[in-house]
């Protein structure tokens, strides 16, 4: 069981910043109190079939998801030819997520949330090389 990747929440905004969260367990009472903490009330989800995401609505959210065991990948809900509902923008950040950490080999489960901090701290800043000091030095500074 030690061997076993832990599981991570991640949490994006389209076109805004990204929330990324080693868990405990995947239960929908180890991931509310972070989306509560994370997300405006009434916000927009979108999300796979997974079933943890069941009770958004009744947190106060709105929930649209895609079926990908059915081969469902991205819909247009409101017929305007544009397929709003995807988690494209999610499995991005996993892919970024998977070649950023893969140098890393090994990392343990007591490291991963610092460097899960990191990559969320770098993928916000949007700033990538040279760039990146003078965010790295003023959050130093705070």
């Amino acid at each position: 069981m030690a061997k076993e990747k832990p599981p991570i929440l991640g949490l994006i905004q389209r076109g805004g910043e990204v929330v990324v969260r080693m868990l405990e367990n995947v239960q929908q009472k180890t991931i509310e109190p972070i989306i509560r903490a994370c997300v405006a009330e009434g916000t927009r989800f979108y999300t796979d079939e997974y079933d943890i995401y069941a009770r958004l609505p009744a947190w106060g959210y709105e929930h649209h998801s895609v079926c990908h065991s059915r081969g469902e990948y991205a819909r247009d809900e409101d017929g305007d030819g544009f397929h709003e509902v995807h988690v494209n923008t999610i499995e991005g950040v996993w892919s970024l997520l998977r070649s950023w950490l893969r140098p890393h080999r090994g990392i343990s489960r007591e490291h991963l949330p610092m460097y899960l901090s990191f990559f969320q701290f770098v993928h916000n800043s949007r700033a990538r090389g040279k760039g990146l000091l003078p965010a790295l030095l003023a959050a130093l500074v705070v």
